[in-house]
């Protein structure tokens, strides 16, 4: 399954005093490596939030506008970048057919992933004539869901943005308004994988920790294996 990813990594972290959680560390790893790991399959990845430093070789990285607008504005800014092909100058890239939206605050997003994915790939198998309709949402085991995991059409996405815009409804909008429209499947997703850090509270209940020791001179996000 072809896919684009956009990372949200933006947010006034207010509950954590400001700290950015795309920095906070869960088993030896930050937030957003751990989500750039999760999104380690797409085509073209994208990171929406402030400067953070030196990104893995082709990440590309945006900012919304305005600044802490909220994830709606955030998600359009990165399909912005994403279908720029924003990297080097670089001719424009056709769009992958969906985009996983994931915010980087959820430590096991990767086993949410996986089986969105999975979930999908099934649902195109079986009925190739919706091409996956549009697309896939987490839902935890509790009843959930969590919009800022999923993968979604890339085209119907666009078409939300495109008229939130129009109606001037992205800054400080709703997720699931943005999403209102859209035919998508909600998958259950393994316990604690969309679990996310919003207190200290979250972080202690979940293993998180605070800022990794810097590893050095203009060092940034490092994806591990």
């Amino acid at each position: 399954m072809e896919f684009d990813a956009i990372i949200l990594a933006g947010g006034r972290s207010s509950r954590l005093g400001g700290v950015p959680k795309s920095g906070l560390v869960y088993d030896g790893a930050t937030l957003l490596e751990l989500s750039l790991r999760a999104a380690g399959a797409a085509g073209r990845t994208v990171v929406v939030g402030p400067d953070l430093g030196d990104l893995p070789r082709g990440v590309l990285t945006c900012r919304e506008d305005p600044p802490f607008a909220g994830p709606a504005a955030a998600i359009a800014a990165g399909l912005a970048a994403l279908a720029a092909g924003h990297a080097g100058g670089r001719e424009e890239a056709a769009p992958a057919p969906y985009t996983l939206v994931l915010a980087c605050d959820m430590p096991r997003s990767a086993e949410a992933v996986h089986a969105l994915a999975e979930s999908l790939a099934a649902f195109d198998a079986v009925a190739p004539e919706r091409d996956g309709g549009d697309g896939v949402m987490a839902v935890s085991v509790d009843g959930r869901k969590q919009p800022l995991a999923g993968f979604y059409g890339t085209a119907a996405l666009q078409r939300c943005v495109a008229d939130a815009a129009g109606r001037g409804g992205l800054e400080n909008a709703s997720v699931f308004a943005l999403l209102a429209r859209l035919d998508v499947r909600e998958v259950r997703v393994p316990p604690g994988s969309t679990d996310d850090v919003d207190t200290w509270d979250d972080a202690s209940a979940l293993g998180v920790s605070g800022r990794i020791p810097n590893r050095g001179p203009g060092s940034g996000p490092e994806l591990r294996s």
